[in-house]
């Protein structure tokens, strides 16, 4: 019969203090789990393993094994055909050649890539994604044939891309990695995983990432990494239905990975589905209760649906007194400083805005943009016009400076078109902001071209044109988006368009409805 295997990072938490095996099997939705433990002297590993059935706490099967580190893959090969059978599972010729493949003939490669895909769980944490590139360029440097270090390292490099560092640089990089795993090992599903990323994050061709994807997808039936890349790809092309069941199934397989959890709840927000992506985000805070991009989408779902602010000083609240690496207190300081604007609270915003030193950008240069954006915002709003224009001609050079290193940013430029709008350079605004909409419209990104159409809509908003911020807003509420009636009515960037009846007869045509 079929072997469903749960994910390693769902297994992960459970290391080192395990609850009852009834308890970790009702959790994770299985009937048997596999314990034991790994020890390693010099050059000798020691593997105690025992197979143990989650309903009647039965051992069902154990073994020892005491080997050179070299032979760790023939372990790895004679256990998991030992399970198999144990479960009268069948194995297809695919599965059995993965298995009998050993990815590296190095002990110390192995060791240091093991080392690097540990690390690259933490995906909102840019030290560590630095330390794992690290580690996997010495896994290569050990092994220049290593294939699977190839295809994830390529995997790591994209999504620094896609969060972090959006230059032509590292998208060559990413794509150099993909093609020397998949030259190596054609058939390697995790080669045509990190073509498929290299694809989505440096070229958004979509398309042809969804077919790498769907490659992975069938050489990796029991991983979550193949249904969560299907999932981000489909609701690009506006796949909604596809892709919420492709993340669900993602979930499934790796239950207690809140980040996929987080990906879920992405899509029932853009749905408007408060209460599916509550459920969620909740079940995600319930296994990481201090996940600052989980607390995020939570205190955005409260403003989005309710116009509740009250979410984000809980989260505040929760999460400040947590152990945080910089990317955090960055995030949290700077949605407070939001959260103050959202208040009107601008004296307060703008104080939490500059308390932020700028040596604590250096790893998200991004961010810095951000920050001098919020605090032109809070002394425009303070009617201090010279500050103001200080801060975003700050904000403007640092943009400008991002845009020479990776030219093709969509979200750069909208930002930059939004600075440019506050300075009064009007042309130079519309046509920053008509350059980002050409590179990522709706038509050919339904998850992130909504955002991007939110911020042309706030640059004319800026600019007085009224009409045109209407009907834009107008056309992101009727379609899914984030945007919402609640969130139009707290945000001040929309006060220039309180007093039009145009605006207030949106606000009536959609309230009902959201």
């Amino acid at each position: 019969g079929d072997l469903k295997v749960i994910s390693r990072t769902s297994v992960m938490s459970y290391r080192g203090h395990a609850p009852n095996v009834r308890d970790i099997g009702k959790a994770l939705g299985v009937s048997t789990i596999l314990e034991g433990s790994v020890r390693r002297a010099g050059n000798r590993v020691r593997v105690n393993v025992q197979l143990i059935d989650a309903t009647t706490d039965e051992h069902l099967w154990a073994n020892d094994y005491d080997r050179d580190l070299t032979d760790v893959f023939a372990i790895q090969t004679d256990l998991a055909q030992k399970i198999a059978g144990e479960l009268q599972a069948k194995l297809s010729p695919t599965e059995k050649a993965q298995i009998e493949k050993k990815p590296t003939q190095n002990g110390e490669a192995y060791l240091a890539f093991v080392q690097a895909h540990n690390l690259q769980n933490a995906v909102e944490d840019i030290g560590k994604l630095k330390q794992s590139e690290q580690l996997y360029a010495r896994a290569i440097e050990l092994d220049p044939k290593f294939a699977l270090a190839l295809a994830w390292y390529s995997q790591l490099e994209s999504w620094i891309v896609h969060t972090y560092d959006p230059t032509r640089e590292r998208r060559e990089k990413a794509r150099a990695l993909a093609e020397q795993a998949l030259q190596l090992q054609p058939d390697l599903p995790e080669a045509h995983l990190a073509m498929g990323f290299s694809l989505y994050y440096g070229d958004n061709d979509f398309e042809a990432a969804l077919k790498e994807f769907e490659i992975a997808q069938r050489g990796l039936p029991n991983e979550a990494e193949g249904y969560l890349a299907l999932g981000a790809i489909q609701r690009r092309m506006g796949k909604w239905s596809e892709s919420t069941a492709s993340l669900k199934k993602a979930a499934g397989l790796n239950p207690k990975d809140s980040w996929v959890l987080q990906n879920l709840a992405l899509n029932y927000e853009m749905l408007r589905d408060f209460d599916a992506a509550n459920k969620a985000i909740d079940r995600g805070l319930q296994i990481n209760p201090a996940g600052v991009g989980l607390w995020e989408i939570k205190s955005k779902l409260a403003i989005a649906e309710k116009g509740d602010l009250s979410v984000s000083e809980k989260a505040f609240q929760t999460v400040k007194s947590m152990p945080m690496n910089n990317e955090e207190k960055l995030w949290v300081t700077g949605a407070r400083a939001d959260v103050f604007l959202l208040e009107r609270k601008y004296k307060e915003g703008l104080r939490e805005a500059e308390s932020l030193p700028d040596d604590l950008f250096t790893s998200i240069p991004a961010k810095l943009c951000a920050k001098y954006y919020l605090i032109g915002f809070a002394r425009k709003a303070l009617q201090d016009e010279t500050g103001a224009r200080a801060a975003f001609l700050q904000a403007k050079g640092l943009l400008e400076a991002q845009l020479k290193q990776g030219p093709d940013s969509p979200d750069t430029l909208i930002q930059l078109a939004k600075v440019l709008a506050f300075l009064g350079e009007k042309d130079a605004a519309l046509a920053e902001a008509r350059r980002a909409t050409e590179l990522l419209p709706e038509s050919k990104d339904a998850f992130g071209g909504p955002e991007i159409a939110a911020g042309v809509a706030e640059v004319h908003a800026i600019l007085g044109d009224n009409g045109r911020a209407i009907e834009i807003l107008d056309g992101l509420l009727n379609r899914p988006s984030a945007v919402t009636v609640q969130g139009l009515k707290v945000n001040p960037i929309w006060d220039p368009l309180r007093n039009d009846p145009r605006f207030q007869a949106l606000i009536d045509k959609y309230g009902a409805k959201i």
